[in-house]
């Protein structure tokens, strides 16, 4: 093959001819041949028996052509990239592809190329990091949750009242005929929790122990689009009531529940592991911070493609957790077994993709601006460090990402600890931009953000791993 007309455009793009010869052509050609002649049936011959020649008289000569371009196409790519030296993203187009009389093949492709970087001050920035303190109600309650992790059941024998735990049978109607995943029997349900479909919970309240009951439902519009909008029945049937009882906060339940032998010793602890994690958080907030400025500073234009390569890459990644391992499942279908809307899309996860992009594509230049390397010996290092956090022989590590792959994640934790080694963290903002002070992750999230903070130095809301997770259908409409 031979590469040819390599040309850069202003649009940071780029294109490319590569041309193979006769012989490469012709022995794609016959590759496709063998590839398909077990399934090519000629009136004379056998199944998979009928020459090349015979097929090409029956079908056209270009009967194989397609295919034979298919194989060739990624070498050609290939090589225009390492001989045009193109540093490419996204996914390549082919603008032309010929086949000449001579049997000769070409294809023109046009590349997206890597963004064209200039960085502004990543050194000696500043930003606020709150200091970290715990307050009595956080150890109260994360107190509660413990003791709500060791309630007893209860039995109890009365109306059903929120806050009870219902164990029911429900069968769901859609116009007399029975619809799929409506129907369960001896399952536990938390009333007032809002698993189930608004208004079902409502219903059971009031219900006593064996009683039998058709429970009027209308789905919401946004549900699963067989449901959206319809009015069902429920047929459900009380088998039991339980209630917590929660155990009594004292020297026994410090006992109980952890190495401690009192009550205070065991608070103390709590408290000390809250401080740990708020000192953790507001450690990631001044980084985020920080980051932000070194990327907002830089200046450049970032592909698209990139920014959706990335949002797929998370929305593969999280899928795994759900066993969801296909990696030629189409990103659509992906989202939509996950369910995953256009809305968590746009608003959620692009944007999470475009700030991890920016971050790599600083981190990438500032390599290059500080000519950042790495010795033998410190990607050996790192990779036993790597290695031990996941359980792994270095060995195993390396062949598995390979040691170009190492080398680069080295060199970006180095460029990482050059931006905040020299950052500045303050304990408060200049008076003209103060904010609001800051609070807690956890009480920061029952209360509304500030009303008066601009557009400009308006920042997307965190939002805890749990809500900022995208839910899956199961999830979301599970016995509904």
């Amino acid at each position: 093959m031979i590469v040819k007309n390599v040309e850069k455009k202003e649009n940071n793009t780029a294109a490319f001819t590569v041309e193979s010869d006769a012989a490469e052509f012709e022995a794609a050609v016959n590759a496709a041949y063998l590839k398909q002649k077990g399934s090519i049936s000629i009136p004379g011959f056998r199944k998979g028996k009928a020459p090349r020649q015979i097929v090409e008289g029956m079908y056209g000569r270009e009967v194989f052509y397609q295919d034979a371009m298919d194989e060739l196409a990624p070498k050609a790519y290939e090589l225009g990239v390492k001989e045009g030296e193109l540093r490419v993203v996204g996914q390549p187009k082919i603008t032309d592809v010929t086949v000449t009389e001579e049997r000769t093949a070409s294809y023109t492709f046009e590349v997206e190329l890597y963004p064209v970087v200039t960085l502004g001050q990543y050194k000696g920035l500043s930003a606020v990091k709150d200091t970290a303190e715990v307050d009595d109600s956080e150890v109260e309650a994360e107190l509660e949750k413990v003791r709500k992790r060791n309630a007893r059941k209860i039995s109890v024998e009365r109306e059903a009242q929120m806050g009870d735990t219902a164990n029911i049978d429900f069968d769901g109607f859609l116009d007399g005929e029975r619809f799929d995943g409506g129907k369960a029997e001896g399952f536990d349900l938390v009333l007032g929790s809002g698993s189930f479909v608004p208004g079902f919970e409502e219903q059971v309240v009031g219900m006593h122990i064996g009683e039998e009951k058709d429970l009027d439902i209308t789905f919401p519009e946004t549900y699963a689009e067989n449901l959206a909008g319809k009015a069902v029945v429920f047929k459900v049937k009380l088998n039991s009531l339980t209630v917590d009882e929660l155990p009594e906060l004292d020297d026994d339940f410090a006992q109980d529940v952890s190495e401690f032998d009192t009550l205070d010793e065991y608070k103390q602890s709590l408290r000390e592991k809250l401080l740990k994690e708020h000192e953790q958080q507001n450690e990631s907030d001044f980084r985020n911070l920080i980051m932000k400025q070194a990327t907002d500073n830089m200046t450049v234009d970032v592909p698209d493609s990139m920014i959706r390569e990335k949002a797929e890459e998370i929305v593969r990644n999280y899928a795994r957790n759900f066993g969801l391992n296909d990696s030629e499942m189409p990103l659509e279908k992906l989202l939509q077994m996950m369910g995953i809307d256009s809305e968590s899309m746009n608003q959620t996860i692009l944007p999470s993709a475009e700030f991890q992009v920016r971050n790599e594509i600083l981190l990438d230049a500032v390599i290059e601006a500080e000519k950042i390397e790495n010795t033998d010996e410190e990607i050996s290092e790192y990779l036993k460090k790597v290695a031990d956090s996941v359980g792994a022989q270095p060995e195993v590590v390396e062949q598995y990402f390979g040691r170009d792959y190492i080398s680069n994640e080295l060199k970006k934790e180095k460029a990482n600890d050059l931006i905040f080694q020299s950052a500045v963290a303050t304990s408060e903002e200049p008076a003209e931009e103060k904010k609001p002070a800051r609070k807690s992750r956890k009480k920061a999230e029952s209360e509304d953000p500030p009303a008066e903070e601009s557009a400009e130095e308006k920042k997307p809301a965190r939002k805890s791993r749990k809500k900022a997770e995208p839910k899956t259908e199961e999830a979301e409409t599970k016995a509904e």
